[in-house]
């Protein structure tokens, strides 16, 4: 474990188990958690009282286990439940200290019993949900005594209340779940949040009024409570489907990528190492989550233009005559064609068109120049130039290492390729161990380069390798 993470996650369990003593002795449970039962005779007022309160909490405890046993894993590595709805309810009926004490226990899930979790992301995960709902339950409180300073609060101040104590939950649950998830995996924080929370985020904050609904209802009955499992489990199928569609949808491009790339045995693979190669340079360079997706999906489809491409021009092992080199040019502006149809993939359209424009203008299909061309762009043509190099080509058989590949960009940088994404290049993964990697300023000619350089101008042919052709609730996994 990276000593980062586990300072991380010994500062969260420390400061979770802190606030939940502290919420225990300042904020006694409310009266209203109490669950409702008939007098058991011979039994002294005050322990059937304390009877009632013991039976609230395990009810609410018990909605909680069965709220989070199921989450649903978020593509960025993060877990999401319906747990927040009986949460609300538990804090906003017995306030932040049983709050703290039904997340710690109801938030346990079936992957966490099975042994699926290890003992350290267990206790993150729980004090990821139990800080967080101590410290929303407390802002509850605060809300509604300023609000209500005589004490009697109304039904709008204990709903607005609560939904922003919910709000304080759902912030704080998600910045500490992404927090473990960028620290294990390296991604950066703002592409978990980003793109973990952004397309279900409504969802869960749609729990936080149903949560407080549960609250009222268990006040009046506590067994119609219950009833609520429809809407939980129809809101848990929700975020269950979107995860599926995007899935799929992904598995699709990669299937159609696959099938362009296997029309030529040498370049299998070819457009899934492009796409991580280009992502990787794009958490480097710090773009947007949004950006990474682009990335992602326009990794996989920047050829599938190469579909119209005839296998006698593509497969050719000769020099392409002219007129076949403009064929081979024409896939860009082919793929976008047959990408543009899909709305989804509005962002992936100057990827799959402009991969091939040189940064001194040279490229095709618009002879876009420097920033002219698009920055998602620009990197997908450095991804594509150094898998192109260093993989075997029926027009050069040899792969150039990729301290050779590297020395390739680095000589075409300002001239085929952005200088800037090169430099971000030099800091992925890709590199590491080649001499020299992180000196930009050191250009040292390789023979070898020239000769590779040579072979792929005879065989008349202008793809992504160098050429002298310029035409044209939330829980850590």
């Amino acid at each position: 474990m990276p000593r980062s993470l586990r300072l991380y996650i010994t500062g969260v369990v420390t400061a979770s188990a802190l606030a939940l003593g502290v919420a225990t002795l300042v904020f006694p449970a409310d009266q209203r958690i109490a669950l409702d039962i008939p007098r058991i005779s011979g039994l002294a007022a005050t322990d059937q009282a304390a009877l009632e309160m013991l039976l609230g909490l395990v009810f609410w405890t018990v909605v909680e286990l069965v709220a989070s046993a199921l989450p649903v894993k978020l593509p960025h590595g993060t877990y999401q439940a319906v747990g927040l709805a009986p949460l609300v309810a538990a804090m906003t009926l017995g306030g932040p200290a049983v709050g703290g004490w039904v997340a710690a226990i109801g938030s346990t899930e079936t992957r966490e019993i099975r042994g699926g979790v290890p003992w350290y992301g267990t206790l993150v995960n729980h004090a990821g949900i139990v800080l967080p709902i101590v410290i929303g339950g407390m802002v509850r409180v605060a809300i509604a005594s300023i609000l209500s300073p005589g004490g009697e609060t109304s039904v709008t101040v204990d709903f607005a209340s609560s939904v922003a104590g919910a709000m304080v939950f759902f912030v704080l649950n998600t910045a500490i779940a992404g927090g473990v998830v960028a620290l294990r995996t390296g991604q950066s924080i703002d592409a978990v949040l980003a793109g973990d929370s952004r397309d279900t985020a409504f969802n869960s904050i749609g729990l936080a009024p149903i949560g407080w609904l549960m609250a009222v209802v268990y006040s009046i009955q506590w067994w119609a409570t219950l009833l609520f499992a429809l809407p939980l489990y129809t809101t848990r199928m929700a975020a269950r489907r979107f995860v599926e569609m995007r899935e799929m949808f992904t598995q699709t491009i990669g299937a159609l990528a696959a099938a362009v790339d296997k029309r030529d045995p040498y370049t299998a693979r070819h457009s899934e190492n492009v796409k991580k190669i280009a992502v990787d340079i794009g958490q480097v360079m710090h773009v947007s989550d949004s950006e990474l997706e682009a990335l992602e999906w326009g990794g996989l489809l920047h050829d599938v233009g190469k579909i119209g491409v005839p296998d006698d021009v593509l497969k050719k092992p000769e020099r392409l005559t002219r007129a076949e080199r403009m064929v081979m040019n024409s896939h860009p502006v082919l793929g976008a064609e047959i990408i543009a149809p899909v709305d989804k993939l509005a962002a992936e359209l100057p990827i799959i068109r402009h991969h091939h424009e040189w940064y001194n203008g040279s490229g095709y299909p618009d002879r876009l120049i420097g920033d002219e061309i698009p920055k998602l762009a620009r990197i997908l043509h450095v991804a594509d130039a150094f898998e192109a190099m260093t993989a075997a080509r029926p027009y050069r058989m040899t792969p150039l290492s990729t301290e050779e590949a590297l020395a390739e960009l680095r000589k075409f940088a300002g001239v085929q390729f952005d200088p800037e994404v090169v430099d971000a290049f030099v800091k992925t993964d890709w590199v590491e161990g080649v001499p020299d990697a992180g000196r930009p300023d050191e250009r040292r000619p390789i023979p070898l380069l020239a000769q590779a350089a040579a072979e792929r101008a005879a065989s008349g042919r202008a793809d992504a390798s160098i050429s002298t052709a310029t035409t044209a609730t939330v829980k850590a996994e």
